[in-house]
């Protein structure tokens, strides 16, 4: 299973690493930048982000987004799959921001990554399949001859809008025990 695939194709948090981030404490940084700018903000984070886009503001909050997410990139968690990364054709497609998932990888020399596509990268985010079809293309692969590894249902959801084989990250490490 595992050597079939000549693209593979990382989810990063939770997957690769676990970023060191307070999702509370964003939403709640988040929700108040957007008040800042007269902008009444809904309860959960990604609503938080689609209401700063809908009112022109989604620099302001993605900004906000992206430093506690840098921050907890800087001091995340390694986790067993990045001792799994393959030598070839790897890249990462990550809900984080790019730079972040670049701190991450470079904290736990994580090498053998040849792109990165965050949140940041193109115009919209997983589940969204054009984050993951971007990943693919940088690596001049092609959908149905990736995988793309991951540890959520948005994960899935996104390899799978994009014809692209999923496996959870769980699965993918059974695989090399």
């Amino acid at each position: 299973m595992i050597d079939s695939y000549p693209t593979t194709v990382f989810d990063l948090d939770g997957t690769l690493v676990r970023l060191n981030v307070d999702w509370d404490a964003v939403a709640e940084d988040a929700a108040a930048a957007l008040r800042d700018h007269g902008v009444d903000p809904p309860d959960s984070l990604w609503e938080i982000l689609e209401t700063a886009e809908a009112h022109g503001r989604r620099a302001a909050v993605e900004d906000v987004i992206a430093t506690h997410e840098r921050d907890g990139a800087a001091t995340s968690t390694r986790l067993p799959a990045a001792d799994t990364v393959p030598g070839a054709s790897v890249g990462v497609c990550s809900l984080n921001c790019e730079a972040a998932c670049r701190i991450a990888l470079s904290t736990h020399g994580i090498d053998g990554i040849d792109t990165v596509v965050g949140r940041d990268t193109v115009s919209t985010e997983k589940p969204d399949p054009r984050p993951l079809l971007e990943t693919i293309d940088r690596l001049d692969g092609e959908p149905e001859n990736a995988v793309f590894i991951g540890d959520s249902d948005r994960d899935g959801t996104t390899a799978e809008r994009a014809g692209v084989d999923y496996v959870d990250v769980s699965a993918w490490l059974r695989a090399y025990r």
